[in-house]
């Protein structure tokens, strides 16, 4: 089941949250709607599910080639799952699960029966087969989420809708949860778009990433693309750590009038000068706790910071102390025309981003 939003505008007073936003989720498919808190993700995704509507006048969404612009939540199809879970705690799991096939028309209701067979399918599909008979309290914040997700699951909807479902809890679970749901996808083949603005969590799980700002979509992709091919400077800062230099404090000759980006992983660390475009710098701070090693480096000339992340090997290999002399080298960078870069969220629709490989840092 395809999803697409065309123009769709939506104001809260003098706010806009949503400005003539398009988006198309093909059938099956993981997507992302990524940005930071404000940027229109939550409300966009509730006028996907019906509980939100555009400004009259404005937009049109389509399942399937169905228009569903004017369709109410309850006749949509549509599973959501909420960020705090919203369990019923007075209900046993199974209850829980089984409360939106209760609730049916009495034409279209299962027989007590049939749902019983379904609420145990489905605890089975989460991996909790035993826990139908406890109370949501009872659960981890980990399993409340997996049982949100089979309740989603009982009316057997066209497609789930998640609202940052991994918000409420800790980092270690989230990141199991993460392996979880995308095997989960992998196995079922709905077509699921979830909000996050965990950029992380956007680029190991989804399929496509929807980035947005300021009510409009920056850029959409594939993680890799989005990553590797940003759109704007706003989507290369906001996706990970990047080292950023405007024109007036550009460390390379040849770059022109524009800002320069490096991700850390693109900068390479000497013990010697290694051509005429390294720059020299001092180590100021080093942490080797990690997967990889990162480093800090205070450039020689006017004292801007590098960082740079380097596998543990390699920092033994450089045996660096705070204080020592290095000689950096960018193996890849980005640019931006000049202005593109000064309101990070606003970018001139001419803005593009040119990258160059190099072994000496052009």
């Amino acid at each position: 089941m395809s999803i697409t939003a065309t123009a769709i505008t939506k104001t809260f007073g003098r706010t806009k949250a949503l400005d003539a936003v398009d988006l198309h989720v093909p059938d099956g498919k993981l997507v992302a709607l990524l940005g930071p808190s404000g940027s229109g993700k939550t409300t966009l995704l509730r006028i996907l599910a019906g509980l939100d509507f555009a400004d009259r006048g404005s937009g049109r969404v389509e399942f399937h080639g169905e228009d569903v612009t004017d369709t109410p939540a309850g006749r949509r199809g549509v599973g959501f799952v909420f960020q705090h879970y919203a369990l019923f705690r007075h209900m046993t799991v199974a209850e829980n699960i089984a409360f939106g096939l209760t609730v049916l028309p009495r034409k279209d209701r299962p027989s007590k029966a049939e749902i019983a067979v379904r609420v145990d399918e489905l605890l089975r599909l989460i991996q909790l087969p035993d826990v139908g008979g406890r109370y949501p309290s009872q659960l981890s914040g980990g399993q409340r989420q997996r049982v949100a997700l089979a309740r989603a699951l009982a009316v057997q909807p066209k497609v789930l809708l998640l609202d940052e479902p991994f918000g409420a809890l800790d980092a270690q679970v989230r990141k199991e949860l993460r392996g979880w749901l995308r095997r989960f996808h992998d196995e079922i083949g709905l077509t699921t778009v979830f909000v996050t603005h965990d950029q992380e969590e956007a680029l190991e799980l989804a399929d496509e990433v929807v980035v947005m700002n300021h009510a409009k979509v920056k850029q959409v992709g594939t993680p890799q693309e989005v990553y590797d091919q940003p759109a704007s400077p706003f989507v290369i800062e906001f996706l990970g750590n990047v080292n950023r230099f405007t024109p007036a404090r550009n460390p390379l000759p040849g770059t022109g009038d524009n800002a320069l980006y490096v991700r850390p992983h693109d900068v390479d660390i000497r013990r010697e000068p290694a051509g005429e475009h390294s720059i020299h710098a001092r180590v100021a701070h080093i942490f080797s706790a990690g997967s990889s090693g990162r480093v800090t480096l205070v450039r020689a000339d006017n004292h801007d910071t590098i960082d740079a992340e380097v596998s543990r090997a390699r920092l033994r290999e450089l045996d660096l102390k705070v204080g020592d002399e290095a000689w950096i080298v960018f193996r890849h960078i980005r640019l931006f025309p000049a202005g593109s870069y000064t309101e990070r969220d606003v970018v001139p629709d001419d803005a593009h981003a040119a990258t160059t490989d190099s072994g000496h840092g052009i």
